[in-house]
This record gives structure tokens, C-alpha cells and sequence, in this order.
């Protein structure tokens, strides 16, 4: 019991002294255990197969580890996949808030860019079921020389190739937009939307990414005619 308390607080703690030091079991061929936490750090020592490491710290993808001879060194999350924890198997080197593909749950995000000939601004949330697709909450204002609005949408993403470096996305969903006339002043209008659009993802580290992306909104009016808004936008998102 205390050694899978050991190794659950290894997956809930990104940066952090392990309270109670973790003996593992190296089950790949070696470990090579570097003098600090990045690959271009010099490989000092390495540990071989069937020798017992100590997990003594995290941070992010790396873990410091000691070997029996009190060696110490970093190793990436990668090499200590298959590294097995007595008693209660592979130790689990998945990131905090991840799935079980490895990718974050969570992102958030802003993305500025035109809103037909104004100007737009995005903050957006989502939570995402698999690794295709994510439900998203988003908020958006719109500065005009003749009109301020605001929106806000609800929708499904869908990414096409997750696992691509550059990941193309499908997006539908509806809301409410908000529009005050500012020339000439007039009442504040608030009506139904839709909007549909497409984009791309690019992930620059494992926690931020570019997104780009084109949307086309409906908005149903009570007017005779809907009117048919074309926007695009980019900006950065964060995994967490």
C-alpha cells in the first residue's frame, strides 16, 4: 500500500520532492541518467536491467532517480515507461491531468484576428473526451467603429489526425450574440446563432500550441433575412 501511495503521488505532483522515496525495478534494457532535467544534459551513468533506481524527485517528463552505488541522475518519463514498481507493476509516468494516451484533458486558450471588417477577440475553454473530440465553451468580443458585440458559443470540436504535427480540427455549435449599435446609438439586440468552421493546431512544447482558424456564423434575426458573419482568428492555446 505505501508503495502505490508512493507512485500515485508521482502522477498527481508535476514539480515536486517525493515525501517518501520510490524503489522501482528497471525493466528496460538500461537507463541512461543524465546531470539535469533536459536532453541536452551529458549522460553520466547508466543503469541496466533487473537493477533497482530510487525515484526520489519529478519534474515535468523527468524524474531524478538513484541507483544502488548512490549515483543520482535524470530520467526522461520515457525510458522509465516499462520500469516496474514491486508489488503493483509499471510505474505510471503519464503527465498530471492526462489520458490514458498521455494528452491533456484540458486547454484554454485566446485567439485574436477579423470579425467580417472588425475586430475580434476569443477566449475559449474546452475538455476533451478522446484525443478527437473535445466539447468547447467560448467567449468572444467584437470591436467595431459602429457596433460592439459580444458572443458566446457552445460546441463540439473534432481533430482529424491527433496525432499529427499539424492537427486539422472541424468545429460546430450555437449561442447567443449580443449587439449595441454604437453609430447611430440604438437598442441592444440579442439573438440565436450557429456557426461551423475548421482549423489547425500545432503544438510547439507539450503544454501550448498555435491554433488557426475560419468560422462562419448564422445569425437568426427577426428580421426576414439571417445574417451570415465570416471570421477568422489565431492565437495560442494551453494543455493542462
Amino acid at each position: 500500500m505505501k508503495r502505490l501511495l508512493s507512485a500515485l503521488l508521482l502522477c498527481l505532483l508535476p514539480v515536486a520532492v517525493v515525501a517518501e522515496s520510490l524503489d522501482v525495478v528497471v525493466a528496460d534494457p538500461f537507463l541512461e541518467l543524465r546531470t539535469g532535467a533536459g536532453r541536452g544534459y551529458p549522460v553520466t551513468h547508466v543503469v541496466r536491467r533487473g537493477e533497482p533506481v530510487t525515484v526520489v524527485k519529478r519534474r515535468t517528463d523527468w524524474f531524478k532517480v538513484r541507483d544502488a552505488r548512490g549515483r543520482e541522475g535524470w530520467v526522461h518519463r520515457e525510458q522509465l515507461a516499462m520500469t516496474l514498481v514491486p508489488d503493483v507493476g509499471p510505474l505510471d509516468t503519464r503527465p498530471p491531468g492526462t489520458d490514458r494516451s498521455g494528452r491533456y484533458r484540458w486547454e484554454g486558450g485566446v485567439l485574436a484576428g477579423g470579425f467580417e471588417d472588425d475586430q475580434v477577440l476569443t477566449a475559449y475553454g474546452s475538455y476533451a473526451f478522446n484525443p478527437h473530440l473535445a466539447v468547447e465553451l467560448r467567449f468572444s468580443q467584437v470591436f467595431g467603429y459602429d457596433v460592439d458585440a459580444h458572443l458566446l458559443g457552445l460546441g463540439l470540436t473534432h481533430v482529424v489526425l491527433p496525432d499529427w504535427r499539424v492537427q486539422p480540427f472541424l468545429s460546430i455549435g450555437t449561442g447567443m450574440v449580443r449587439i449595441r449599435p454604437e453609430e447611430p446609438p440604438g437598442p441592444t439586440e440579442t439573438d440565436q446563432l450557429a456557426y461551423f468552421g475548421a482549423g489547425i493546431k500545432v503544438p510547439l512544447s507539450p503544454r501550448i500550441a498555435f491554433r488557426a482558424e475560419f468560422n462562419e456564423y448564422v445569425v437568426f434575426t427577426e428580421r426576414d433575412d439571417n445574417e451570415e458573419i465570416k471570421e477568422w482568428k489565431f492565437g495560442f492555446a494551453f494543455s493542462f
